[in-house]
Formats: C-alpha cells, sequence, structure tokens
C-alpha cells in the first residue's frame, strides 16, 4: 500500500516538473516616446491587458517599462505591440 502511494506521488511529481516549462520573466523595455508624466499611467494600462503579465512598473524619468510575465502566456512581441499600440513604441532594454 505505502509503495503505491510513494509510487503515485513520484508520478504526480514527475507529472507537475516535466509540465512547468514556463518561467517567468522579467525585462525592460525602452519606451522613448514618453512626453509627460502621464505617459507612464497609459503604458501600465496597457500592459497590464496583456494576458499573462503580472507586474509593471513605469517611469517618466527613465523613459521605460519593467515588465514581469510569464512566458507561456505571452512574449515581449506581445508587450512592446501592446505600448504601440497604446501610441508608445518600445524596444527592448535588458533582461532582468
Amino acid at each position: 500500500m505505502f509503495k503505491a502511494i510513494r509510487t503515485f506521488a513520484l508520478v504526480v511529481a514527475a507529472g507537475l516538473s516535466t509540465g512547468a516549462m514556463a518561467a517567468v520573466q522579467t525585462v525592460a523595455l525602452d519606451v522613448p516616446g514618453m512626453t509627460c508624466s502621464s505617459c507612464p499611467i497609459t503604458i501600465k494600462q496597457a500592459l497590464k491587458k496583456v494576458d499573462g503579465v503580472t507586474e509593471v512598473k513605469a517611469s517618466f524619468a527613465k523613459k521605460e517599462a519593467i515588465v514581469t510575465f510569464d512566458d507561456s502566456k505571452t512574449s515581449i512581441a506581445k508587450l512592446t505591440a501592446a505600448t504601440t499600440n497604446a501610441g508608445y513604441p518600445s524596444t527592448l532594454k535588458a533582461a532582468k
């Protein structure tokens, strides 16, 4: 009985670990088109609408957005498309 439960637990654990290929990523986007202090609000709202985005910090002073997201649900291309569609084209600055 104990051996059967242990075997079941190992099978379940193995199934979970092989299916968990997604990773949370944090990237910085250059957003040079920010011209006022309300621009980061618009950028933040646009990025938060992207499925898989969990956190956004946008800075007018740095003209950048720091985005944390689940890479199984979205991509950097979708993030930059979201800012572009909001009127603020962006590019990948650096992976964090």
